[in-house]
């Protein structure tokens, strides 16, 4: 069970924000390896807080030994109630650039909270005035994480990483949606009508298109995983590029499929049709959004594609 901070006696206090330094220097170390390739800015800055927090746990360890000897307690933030829970650094991985710099803002907003408390919990006068001191340095650390954004602003860095983000963000993550969602609009056009041509059974067709979906699903998921890495592209993880793929694979053949669970043929013909519709229009809109490609030139190529799967798809099975 956490226990209170306000049970902590003065070395805990002091255990305790040794190991919240030492973490802090970490997931700082972490954030700044990840990030300086794309973002170096900020990764620069992320590098001078986390000598600053080892530097901290230094003169905190040397203000123990002087007071209470070389035997530290073993306390972790988890094990005091009243702390914000850190993100495993696995999953640190995960934030985008802005997300981290509001961690960062957070875990040194906490920082100075927790000196500014744990001063008041101790007679000792050299470990109050360290921790005194500590927390005026964290503050300053809160006004340096506030201030990414308006200093970057002003240099003129913060456009570029911007724009760094913006490409990443296509990379990681549209590119791979965008290729699932037009295969499984497209590819999956003529299975699905071909059996509802061949067969003029709503049930029929239907079943053919969720095979069809879900296969190309699964197909496209781990094609996408398999193809690459994602250490030297920079698209990310591959289990992540997959997933999305695979997803977005299935959904574009879901689409124009669903319709066929109206039991009127003519019907669910036509409101497939009118979903194949909206189906090429979005897949043209993204085109036209994240690819940077004109939206005439996005709407003829998708139509095309889309029309004349369509077409073979009715002429093969009306034969």
């Amino acid at each position: 069970m956490a226990r209170p901070f306000s049970e902590l006696n003065e070395q805990e206090i002091l255990a305790l924000a040794i190991n919240a330094e030492e973490d802090d220097s970490r997931i700082y170390g972490q954030f700044a390896e990840r990030l300086k390739a794309d973002y170096p800015e900020t990764a620069k800055t992320l590098l001078v807080m986390r000598d600053e927090e080892l530097g901290h746990a230094h003169r905190l360890m040397e203000t123990f030994r002087a007071s209470h000897g070389e035997s530290l307690p073993f306390i972790r933030r988890q094990d005091v109630k009243g702390f914000l829970t850190r993100k495993p650094l696995w999953l640190s991985r995960l934030l985008t650039v802005d997300q981290v710099r509001k961690e960062v803002e957070t875990m040194e907003y906490e920082a100075r909270n927790f000196y500014e408390a744990a001063s008041k919990r101790t007679s000792n006068l050299s470990v109050r005035k360290l921790l005194n001191e500590l927390a005026l340095v964290e503050a300053s650390h809160v006004e340096m994480a506030a201030g990414f954004r308006e200093s970057m602003e002003k240099r003129g860095v913060l456009d570029v990483e911007r724009e760094t983000e913006r490409r990443m963000f296509i990379l990681q993550y549209i590119q791979p949606g965008l290729a699932g969602l037009m295969d499984g609009s497209v590819s999956t056009l003529a299975p699905v009508f071909a059996a509802a041509f061949a067969t003029r059974d709503s049930h029929d067709a239907f079943l053919v298109g969720m095979a069809a979906s879900i296969g190309a699903g699964i197909s496209m998921g781990f094609a996408e995983a398999l193809s690459d890495d994602g250490v030297i592209s920079g698209r990310g993880h591959p289990y992540i590029r997959g997933t999305i793929c695979g997803l977005m694979t299935t959904l574009g053949g879901i689409g124009h499929t669903l319709p066929f669970l109206i039991s009127g043929f003519a019907v669910a013909m036509a409101v497939a049709v009118a979903v194949v519709a909206v189906e090429l229009a979005v897949i043209a809109w993204i085109r036209h959004r994240y690819m940077d490609t004109p939206l005439l030139a996005a709407t003829f190529q998708v139509v095309v594609g889309g029309v004349l799967v369509f077409i073979t798809g009715i002429l093969i099975g009306s034969a």
